[in-house]
């Protein structure tokens, strides 16, 4: 690999002269790179673990040289710290997770136009694929979720560790996404922390009272601090909690980008992704777009996965069934309460059910072990025994992470139950309306509406049996999918959208604005 000594600003216009975005050249293709921090003071792993047992988000300043595939970077005084709570605490050794901050110290500088990255050890994941794999396939969905690639770490020049490299969710990450970052973000708290879940506190989006005082300890706000408005976040919480449940099914579409969040949600479900809002109620985002004054949902810390956290009160996250609500969990609670909504979700659940399979997810699994069991196998540092890494891709371990032995889920293993346990379910896929209610008339929600709308079908009847009709009696051409037509092309006006089958027939009036 020929070596080009890069200042920041020449790695901006690398990035730039190949059109890409913030990360691209970094995370759009797998791979493994090399970062050799080089800290001035001999004893900057005793400050590093005081300031971060201290609860201080203060940075050590680095030298920074960076070997990845476009080359050889140098950045000067990066900013370094420690983080974590269970992955750093129960981790082992001295290989704890960190967050980089490329312009703390020098305004303007990044790597491959990113302001900061994550360096995860990996903690309770033998194959080091969980995250990686689970964002990847979420992404591919059209869902919110950072990228992952990984890193050999040298600090003053000692191998410290193979980590997992991934992407921070900050405005960097929303203006890459979404093409701005002027809203508020909210990241779920991380149920730890004295004002969390010391008191028990949880993101679980129910209601608590008109104050952002009391929701400091279950959220925390990353963009707008000065301004610390959480009224837009307050009332999202106040419809989905106090709304009666037609209010809920007929605004929710109009203040979230729905359709993706009931995706993300089902992902979490089929993937038994429990440490997450559907288990420990953390590791998620919910950012307020100041263009669409929608919200949006993102996922984070997804280590867990393919059924390795498994709260108290469920049994086996392979043996969920679809509509699985737990207590508590406000919104999943609601959303299955209203025959529309739930209709919505099982429809995000199914099309995501179609890319969970041994046969989709094996070849990922099978390319990222040829990738990175080198470097895994090469870790003196790692959580777990040598060999632990290949069996658990393949099937169940048991093995001792922290202070505990673990039964650990392999990833092929895991899949093939859980998609064996769904196909075995009531879920029935096959039909647009799926788990349809006997005798629920024909509905549609939102309606009014802008574009898209999902439908509740009676019994038997699917996306060939619907047609759409003006008020004069003519056919009108839209696309019928997934239960959902699309009437983003017709012009506002009232429409009568029917389902028709050679014993029956029923039609709702459904308003385009």
């Amino acid at each position: 690999m020929r070596a080009i000594p890069t200042l920041p600003l020449l790695v901006l216009s690398i990035s730039a002269a190949f059109g890409q975005g913030a990360g691209d050249a970094l995370f759009d293709t797998d791979q493994v790179i090399e970062m050799r921090f080089t800290f001035p003071n001999d004893n900057y792993w005793v400050d590093l673990s005081m300031n971060h047992n201290e609860g201080l988000e203060e940075s050590l300043w680095a030298g920074l040289e960076i070997v990845d595939n476009t080359g050889t970077h140098f950045l000067d005084s990066v900013g370094v710290r420690l983080k974590g709570n269970s992955s750093y605490d129960f981790y082992p050794s001295s290989k704890k997770p960190m967050k980089i901050d490329f312009n703390e110290f020098v305004g303007g500088q990044d790597y491959h136009g990113l302001k900061k990255l994550n360096l995860n050890n990996c903690w309770s994941d033998p194959t080091f694929m969980r995250e990686k794999i689970f964002f990847d396939v979420s992404r591919e969905a059209g869902v919110l979720a950072p990228r992952m690639s990984y890193a050999n770490v040298y600090l003053n020049d000692i191998f410290w560790g193979f980590y997992a490299l991934v992407e921070q969710v900050d405005k960097t990450f929303l203006e890459h996404r979404l093409g701005e970052n002027d809203g508020n973000l909210f990241k779920a708290g991380d149920n730890y922390t004295p004002d969390g879940g010391g008191l028990g506190l949880e993101a679980d989006l129910n209601h608590y009272g008109a104050s952002a005082g009391d929701y400091t300890g279950r959220y925390e706000l990353k963009t707008n601090e000065t301004a610390n408005d959480w009224t837009d976040l307050i009332e999202l919480l106040d419809l989905v909690d106090n709304a009666s449940i037609t209010e809920l099914a007929q605004q929710l579409p109009q203040r979230m980008v729905l359709d993706e969040a009931l995706r993300s949600l089902a992902l979490d479900n089929l993937f038994g992704n429990m440490d997450a809002y559907y288990g420990s109620s953390r590791n998620f985002y919910l950012y307020h777009d100041s263009s669409t004054f929608k919200w949006n949902w993102i996922k984070w810390d997804a280590n867990m996965c393919f059924g390795r956290y498994v709260p108290q009160w469920i049994e086996d996250p392979a043996t969920l069934h679809a509509t699985y609500a737990s207590s508590g969990r406000r919104l999943l609670q609601r959303v299955m309460q209203h025959q529309g909504l739930r209709v919505a979700y099982l429809n995000e659940f199914c099309g995501v059910l179609e890319q969970f399979s041994n046969e989709q997810l094996d070849p990922r699994m099978d390319a990222l072990r040829a990738l990175i069991e080198d470097h895994v196998e090469g870790d003196i540092n790692k959580e777990f025994a040598d060999g632990i890494f290949a069996l658990n891709i393949e099937g169940t371990v048991s093995a001792q992470s922290g202070q505990t032995w673990n039964t650990i889920p392999g990833l092929k293993s895991f899949v093939a139950d859980r998609r064996a346990n769904v196909l075995a379910s009531s879920l029935n896929c096959t039909t647009a309306g799926v788990e349809e209610v006997e005798g629920v008339p024909l509905a549609a929600f939102p309606n009014p509406t802008s574009g898209l709308v999902q439908l509740t079908l009676p019994t038997g009847v699917k996306d060939t049996d619907v047609m759409v009709m003006d008020v004069m009696g003519r056919s009108v051409p839209v696309i019928v999918q997934f239960g959902r037509v699309d009437l983003s092309g017709t012009p506002a006006g009232s429409y009568f959208v029917i389902a028709r089958t050679p014993d029956t027939e029923a039609r709702v009036l459904v308003v385009k604005e």
